[in-house]
């Protein structure tokens, strides 16, 4: 797939860039200072993996793409490649749904490709350069304060049990962006990072960089929550363990790079 020469972007937070047709959308991210994880006096309903709350301070700029990676932008690359797994929609559809069955192997696999055919080094984000991004500055649970609904994101279980949510993923973009200009951070599919799981954030590193990126650690971390989540699971801390070849309806994944 042949793409034009890459352009150097400026420094300009909310600013957007694309590498090339049926490449993601991305969105520069400034630097900044957050506290990531969650504590029982804020959140009751955080497990002892999101925590201690920490103080993590990104220096760098970076990009992270506007929305999950779509099942079009994913056909692009799988299409050329004959061994490539090729992620089932379950019925729903592709084009602007976000692709899901894939697994962080697959993920990787789409990083790799993408840095090849854009020219630049693509990554998957970390988890706290994800969270970072995800709160956009809030810090409550989630983006849009203390509550959330099915309104702002598409998740299928209110606190109460009931199932107010659509039940399947929607296109990448229905709901509104966050204060960074990024979608779909809550809801609709669960989204990989860089990260090795550990079961909590004693030793965790604090200048935004994944720990341990080691690409043979059996167990990664998925965020969000997806189309079929429980609320809890859609606040900014929460975080689960997912095996490194694991495929799911309700996982897939965005990207991100260093802005040099």
């Amino acid at each position: 797939m042949e793409h034009e020469p890459r352009v150097e972007q400026p420094r300009e937070a909310g600013a957007c860039f694309s590498d090339g047709l049926l490449l993601p959308e991305m969105v520069i991210i400034p630097p900044g200072r957050f506290l990531m994880g969650a504590d029982e006096t804020s959140e009751p309903a955080a497990s002892p993996s999101e925590m201690p709350r920490h103080a993590v301070d990104i220096k760098y700029w970076m990009a992270i793409s506007r929305y999950p990676i779509t099942f079009e932008q994913f056909d692009a690359f799988a299409e050329g490649d004959a061994s490539m797994h090729r992620p089932d929609d379950q019925g729903w559809g592709r084009g602007r749904l976000p692709v899901c069955d894939v697994s962080w192997e697959d993920a990787l696999s789409y990083v790799r490709w993408i840095s090849i055919a854009a020219g630049r080094a693509y990554r998957l984000p970390s988890e706290a350069e994800w969270e970072y991004c995800c709160r956009a500055g809030s810090t409550g649970p989630f983006s849009t304060g203390n509550r959330i609904s099915v309104k702002d994101a598409n998740y299928l279980y209110s606190e109460n049990g009931d199932r107010p949510g659509v039940g399947r993923p929607v296109a990448v973009g229905s709901y509104a962006r966050n204060s960074l200009g990024l979608y779909d951070m809550h809801g609709n599919v669960r989204e990989l990072v860089a990260d090795v799981w550990h079961e909590n954030y004693l030793g965790a590193p604090t200048d935004g960089s994944a720990w341990e990126p080691n690409e043979a650690a059996m167990w990664r971390i998925a965020r969000g929550g997806g189309w079929d989540a429980r609320y809890p699971t859609l606040r900014a801390s929460f975080r689960e363990r997912i095996h490194h070849t694991q495929r799911l309806a309700n996982m897939g994944f965005r990207i991100a790079c260093t802005i040099e």
